[in-house]
Order: structure tokens, then sequence, then C-alpha cells
């Protein structure tokens, strides 16, 4: 029997599932990714992800 998710796990999953998407996307064209590291908003290259 299955375990049945919780709305938080369904969210969580989803979410996931939508940074694999944009970061595929962001590989795919060549843009860089805006993440947020050490307190600051910076663009990382898409070929270092």
């Amino acid at each position: 029997m299955k375990k049945r998710l919780s709305l938080q796990d369904k969210a969580e999953l989803a979410m996931k599932a939508a940074v694999r998407k944009v970061v595929a996307d962001h590989k795919k064209t060549g843009r860089p990714l805006a993440i947020w590291k050490n307190g600051k908003a910076v663009n990382v290259s898409p070929d270092t992800l």
C-alpha cells in the first residue's frame, strides 16, 4: 500500500520539478541563471550548473 503524500510533500515535489525544468531550460538556451548567494542575487553561467 502506498503512503499518501501530505499537501506539503506534494508542494515540495512540484517545486523541485519546476526548478529542474528552469535549470534545464537555461542550460538549453545558454542564458545565465539568477540565484541567491551570500545575501545577494548573482547570475550563474549555464555551463556551471
